[in-house]
């Protein structure tokens, strides 16, 4: 979790809301570490999280998550955390492919099986995993996807995905996009950060409010700047 990022979302983990959607896009550069930020910032602050990982193994966030304060171990074995290893899953129902198990009915990703298949198994997976029990003391439930525009090259079909997240979401409440700087590579910048926080309102006045920063990525943090304010390029 990179506390300057929370100044510029207004945010802590102790005041986190409920009923948003983030959407992290990246160009021209790697906006992952948003991701690490998020799955830190949501376990920190209590909340219940679902984090299906399509691109990385378990012990890569893990590790990643370790320099950020939090222990991705710990929080699945207490059930704070539900993690679906794509890469693995995918594996082991590959390898079953063919044979009559309760485990590959079952599977999360059943859909790699059945082209132009719809993403119910996947959903079902979320949704027992974050059900409230009454065993359950977190805050809310959070749904982390890393990353969804794994199932369209995997042949999902984009009414699926939408279907897919229609269920997962209440609703959309800001967007974050991430790029690269357009004048290249700098060693004291390493991509500029653009967000964009809908209006819930209906009212046409009501606008969408942009704010653009620039970062750098440290070994264990993130510096952000107004655009054009680091020493780089003054």
């Amino acid at each position: 979790m990179f506390p300057e990022l929370n100044n510029i979302l207004n945010s802590t983990p102790e005041t986190c809301e409920q009923g948003k959607v983030v959407l992290l896009c990246d160009k021209l550069t790697d906006g992952t570490f948003l991701v690490h930020h998020f799955l830190s910032f949501y376990l920190k602050g209590g909340c219940k999280v679902c984090f299906l990982g399509l691109v990385q193994s378990f012990n890569h966030y893990n590790l990643v998550a370790q320099k950020l304060g939090v222990h991705l171990s710990a929080a699945r074995e207490k059930g704070q955390l539900v993690f679906l290893e794509g890469l693995r899953s995918s594996l082991d129902l590959i390898l079953n492919d063919g044979q009559e198990s309760t485990q590959q009915i079952l599977s999360p990703l059943q859909f790699l099986s059945s082209p132009n298949a719809s993403l119910q198994c996947l959903y079902d997976f979320v949704r027992v995993s974050l059900q409230e029990t009454s065993e359950t003391p977190w805050r809310f439930p959070v749904l982390i996807i890393d990353d969804l525009s794994v199932l369209l090259s995997l042949g999902v079909s984009p009414v699926n995905i939408m279907n897919f997240l229609h269920y997962c979401r209440a609703t959309v409440c800001s967007k974050f996009m991430v790029e690269g700087l357009t004048t290249g590579y700098c060693k004291d910048i390493h991509g500029q950060l653009t967000m964009t926080c809908r209006s819930p309102s209906p009212v046409k006045s009501e606008k969408n409010v942009n704010k653009i920063f620039q970062y750098k990525i440290q070994d264990k943090n993130v510096t952000f700047f107004a655009r054009g304010t680091s020493s780089a390029v003054l």
